[in-house]
């Protein structure tokens, strides 16, 4: 070996050791710089990011490598990759790690986030949950036995497209998406569990949907083509009620900006993330976090989608129809 090795190899030596320095000063603990700057780099305040280490704090510390990242680094990632929807090279490049990693990251902390989900996305069960549900939703227009606001909306990847029913607090109650966003709402009900519930009498109140789902007897939709004041004053409650789902949309895509600018990977890691997001989205409704004042995106974008095409072809809906008219001519 002449001297010009032993100079590389010292050269390689330095490169290493800056590296693992600059590494290690990057990776350091991002909860100790100030609220403002931390609420600025990843959108949510330090107490929601630490609510979410402390319930995913087992799941992500199991890790066979040899030098894992930490739960905290690897929460705070995921949260600013999701809400900032910056490329993946610019959150390695702040914390000291490469893309592949924050790549792995996001989607370990999306099924960990999964994983939980159930206790966090999930209708009211007892009689109380379900009265109290009722009631919230009777204080936004005196619209009675409401239960939940039910829509879908696209997401930005593959054209998905998310079923969603929400709770007068904008509180995700239940999700499904598995579904291509060629398909009609009302087929997406049809075939979701959350259907056979109600059919089996698991709830008390009613859902409101739009025109693009059938009547039934736990479902109503608008009255197509008013002709008494009582349809009409029902039309104007329901379309203030059902709002409620518009606004869960928005405010769940302005959290997580990657919803409406577009999100990257295979189909099953989407549908995962998709989930994580209303996990995280909860937590936060029920924290009362506010939404980073950032850059404003279009009234368009906002929208949780294209209206509504009706269905050529609409199950026969009587039994639905004959409900909602006896609910009108009672409440209305």
């Amino acid at each position: 070996m002449d001297m010009v090795d032993l100079v590389d190899l010292e050269d390689l030596d330095m490169l290493e050791t800056f590296r693992r320095t600059n590494t290690l000063r990057h990776r350091g603990n991002p909860f100790e710089i100030s609220d403002e700057d931390f609420r600025y780099k990843y959108r949510f305040t330090k107490g929601f990011a630490e609510k979410t280490v402390d319930l995913l704090r087992e799941d992500l510390s199991h890790d066979p490598r040899g030098c894992p990242l930490s739960p905290e680094i690897q929460v705070v990632c995921a949260l600013r990759n999701w809400a900032r929807h910056e490329i993946q090279d610019d959150t390695a490049d702040l914390h000291g790690v490469s893309q592949p990693a924050i790549s792995k990251t996001c989607k370990t902390v999306a099924e960990s986030l999964a994983r939980i989900s159930r206790r966090y996305i999930k209708m009211p069960a007892s009689l109380d949950q379900q009265g109290e549900t009722i009631r919230k939703f009777r204080s936004i227009a005196n619209f009675p036995t409401v239960i939940g606001a039910i829509d879908c909306t696209h997401i930005r990847v593959k054209k998905n497209l998310m079923e969603a029913v929400c709770d007068a607090d904008l509180k995700i109650m239940g999700i499904v998406t598995r579904w291509r966003g060629s398909v009609y709402d009302s087929r997406i009900f049809r075939e979701c569990r959350l259907k056979q519930r109600f059919e089996a009498g698991a709830f008390t109140g009613i859902l409101l949907g739009d025109s693009g789902y059938p009547c039934t007897p736990y479902l109503f939709t608008p009255v197509l083509n008013p002709r008494t004041p009582q349809e009409e004053n029902y039309n104007r409650c329901h379309i203030r009620t059902r709002n409620i789902v518009e606004r869960c949309f928005g405010l769940w895509k302005q959290q997580f900006r990657c919803l409406l600018r577009g999100m990257f990977g295979d189909n099953e890691t989407v549908k995962k993330t998709i989930v994580a997001f209303s996990v995280l989205y909860n937590i936060a409704i029920d924290m009362r976090e506010e939404v980073f004042p950032g850059e404003e995106d279009s009234n368009e974008q906002l929208a949780s989608r294209e209206p509504n095409l009706i269905p050529r072809y609409i199950p026969k809906t009587v039994r639905g129809n004959i409900r909602r008219r006896q609910f009108i001519e009672t409440n209305f």
